[in-house]
């Protein structure tokens, strides 16, 4: 798994909610000089790419894809609307997210695609605590 490229946390864990900031298609593993790059093969590779680094980000904090409920995807340009669609579908067959799809000016590192996932894990809703008992002595 890749580092993060700038000053954030790649993924925040709020109550039941699992957030990873946008992700990029990052060879998992930096060359010998520690840069991270973007992989080979254009936007379909590098968003299932992002998408893989998601999935470990999420798994490391009690979730995966399955949990994902919203996806924000940036893009370059609109032209790679398809490719986009083509990864999407190979890493969401079944369980398919609300998604946004937006048109930026450009990308850190270059890249044709970003994605920002939303996810969230019942299990980690926070237990309520019980209201006090009143005694006696409250009640007057």
């Amino acid at each position: 798994m890749s580092t993060p490229i700038g000053p954030y946390s790649p993924v925040v864990c709020a109550g039941p909610w699992r957030i990873c900031s946008g992700q990029l298609g990052l060879v998992p593993h930096s060359d010998a000089s520690g840069a991270p790059a973007l992989v080979d093969g254009g936007v379909e590779a590098e968003l299932l790419a992002a998408l893989a680094h998601a999935e470990q980000l999420l798994m490391g904090v009690g979730a995966s894809l399955h949990h994902v409920v919203k996806t924000t995807v940036f893009l370059v340009t609109m032209d790679d609307y398809a490719g986009i669609n083509a990864a999407y579908s190979r890493t969401f067959s079944d369980h398919r997210p609300a998604r946004s799809v937006v048109a930026v000016s450009g990308l850190p590192m270059g890249a044709a695609v970003e994605i920002e996932l939303w996810a969230y894990v019942p299990e980690a809703d926070p237990v309520p605590e019980a209201d006090p008992v009143p005694t006696g002595a409250e009640t007057g």
